[in-house]
């Protein structure tokens, strides 16, 4: 077998003196005449049989430099053996390009470099997709070789447009007075909510930390240290089912308040968000965002986190079928209609298509009436009266040519159902104005929610949560009716923010968890820490937190939140790159005295 290396490789040389002098997406007609060096990837090569041109790419954009055996024979002879994605430093004169060639395009489109002299500095597999934004790769394979992912313009730019959020989110706290203070990664499971990841204790066998699914215990008493005004840039983990825009570990941006109440927090939180879209994208968001409260969002829209920049809305009809001959109808805990003008184009086709999407979220079936001219289409219409006919073209505004939508049954379902189909219709329609944002505050959320699974009441935000004024009082015997000091903000259907006066006083912390149902047992055992700080004299607080990978999504018009974070997951929680999680050797499971077995079906 041979020594020799292949041509291209033996020209492999290194920088030396040579310093880049201006970046792939620098040069203007200011700059004709100069002599640059330039340094990246080479993205296209066309040979032109006399010149041979190359597209140089670094994260900045494109440069087009030309070899001419005219101007440079032996780098042009050299050059014959370059390929995409070889790493050049080249050094020429700026010219303009030829009338004709000019590329409007292109930062850098009026110009390019005549090669005088060049260094290969390493060459390059071929890769296994093209470096391009139009590009039809899977997903799996651009994660699987994510490095050749990132060198695509588009993410490229995602990334540039996270760099200023975050710088611009550290300005605008500094410059309220907010210290940035790091809060632990190895804490402690205290499980309310979704599953901790655990980490083995070597030094402690048999137990274990836990990674932070938020930094919210710290952050508070961070507050009853006298903190004041605090905030991280901070990464959490959860261990939870995933979807598009969930991740098992992402970037939170945390802020804590004392001496606050919630209109404190919000305002300086919209502010905060409306410098990141402003600094990161040049987008002005709408100001003052609106308010809505929990109740209306779930009777409006279905959802707590309703996407508001198109106008449909659910109607309550509960009271115009209750004696309905559509048993259905009659016997449902709630009935509501979604009415879409201008509907009645849908094809049968289509509604069956709309009819298994509702399922998803736990809906038997999708109820439909197309108002034709002097007739309402629609399996079930002949069990309607002329009274419940008259009720519901009243109450639902209906005119020829609407379709409306119907679900009936327990009101999670109906207006979760519905909810989901709102915004399905949106985009069947074009109702939703390009690239519109329209934030909105969500507030006066309940306390609790009910687990089905569990059987017993859950905290709906986390159990350190203040309830609103005077509803402290009906934890015990009325939980379903308390109220909380909590507000989200929604940004385009995706909650981007979320947070809460917190509780403040020893007293009613352990009236919280009373009611979570931890006895004082188990409450000393995870929360004792905590409890024994608050007995300290803790001043009154609230805080926010941000999704920063979520925020950064939606300002780059992103539809999966993995486009947005450098290294992702999938939605089976790995990691194609790395292959990670993946099986440890035994010696180390033996010094953490850890056995694993299979998991039982």
């Amino acid at each position: 077998m041979s020594d020799a290396l292949p041509r291209e490789t033996a020209l492999l040389d290194d920088l030396g003196d040579w310093r880049r002098t201006h970046s792939c997406g620098q040069l203007t007609k200011a700059a004709i005449g100069q002599t640059v060096t330039l340094m990246g990837w080479a993205q296209y090569r066309r040979d032109h049989g006399g010149l041979i041109f190359i597209d140089l790419r670094d994260r900045k954009g494109l440069t087009q430099v030309v070899f001419s055996p005219d101007d440079a024979p032996a780098a042009h002879d050299k050059a014959h053996d370059l390929r995409v994605e070889y790493v050049l430093a080249i050094t020429g004169l700026v010219r303009a390009r030829p009338e004709g060639m000019v590329n409007p395009n292109m930062a850098t489109g009026e110009i390019e470099v005549v090669v005088s002299d060049f260094k290969l500095l390493n060459t390059a597999a071929t890769p296994a997709f093209p470096i391009e934004d139009r590009t039809d790769a899977a997903e799996s394979l651009r994660l699987k070789y994510r490095y050749l992912d990132l060198r695509r313009p588009k993410l490229a730019a995602n990334f540039l447009a996270r760099h200023k959020a975050s710088m611009s989110v550290r300005r605008y706290l500094d410059a309220l007075g907010f210290l940035e203070v790091e809060t632990p990664i190895l804490t402690k499971s205290t499980p309310e909510g979704a599953r901790d990841f655990l980490v083995p204790s070597r030094v402690n066998q048999g137990s274990f930390y836990a990674l932070p699914q938020s930094p919210q215990l710290f952050k508070q008493m961070l507050m009853m240290s006298g903190m004041d005004r605090y905030y991280q840039i901070v990464r959490c983990f959860r261990d939870e089912d995933l979807r598009a825009d969930r991740q098992p570990e992402f970037t939170q941006i945390d802020i804590e308040m004392s001496f606050v109440d919630e209109a404190q927090v919000m305002e300086m939180a919209e502010g905060m968000v409306m410098g990141i879209f402003r600094d990161a994208a040049g987008v002005e968001l709408p100001s003052p965002f609106p308010r809505m409260t929990y109740a209306t969002a779930i009777a409006d829209y279905g959802l707590d986190k309703p996407d508001i920049r198109f106008d449909l809305k659910l109607k309550d009809v509960t009271h115009v079928v209750r004696e309905s001959g559509f048993r259905v109808f009659a016997k449902a805990e709630l009935v509501k209609g979604l009415r879409v003008p201008g509907g009645g184009e849908l094809s049968r086709k289509e509604i069956d298509d709309l009819t298994e999407y509702v399922k998803i979220y736990g809906a038997q079936g999708l109820a439909w009436i197309k108002i034709k001219p002097g007739e309402w289409q629609s399996p079930f219409a002949k069990f309607l009266s002329e009274a419940e006919r008259d009720g519901l073209a009243r109450e639902l505004s209906l005119e020829e040519g609407d379709i409306v939508f119907f679900q009936a049954g327990p009101a999670d379902m109906v207006n979760t159902a519905l909810g989901y189909l709102r915004l399905k219709l949106g985009e069947r329609f074009n109702l939703i104005p390009e690239g519109a944002y329209a934030p909105v505050w969500i507030t006066d959320f309940p306390l609790f929610e009910y687990d089905p699974e569990a059987k017993r009441f859950v905290a709906r935000h986390h159990p350190f949560t203040s309830a609103a004024p005077g509803h402290l009082d009906i934890l015990e015997n009325e939980p379903e009716k308390a109220l909380a000091r909590a507000y989200d903000l929604v940004l385009n259907g995706y909650e981007i923010g979320g947070g809460s006066i917190r509780i403040h006083t020893p007293e009613a912390q352990r009236r919280m968890f009373a009611a979570l149902g931890l006895d004082e047992a188990e409450t000393s055992e995870k929360f004792g820490f905590f409890l024994r700080a608050l007995e300290h004299g803790t001043p009154p607080h609230g805080g926010i937190a941000f999704g920063l990978d979520r925020i950064i999504m939606l300002l780059c018009g992103s539809k999966s939140i993995r486009d947005v974070i450098a290294f992702p997951k999938t939605q089976k929680a790995a990691c194609l790159l790395t292959d990670a999680p993946n099986t440890v050797a035994p010696g180390q499971l033996r010094e953490l005295g850890i056995k694993t077995r299979k998991k039982e079906e």
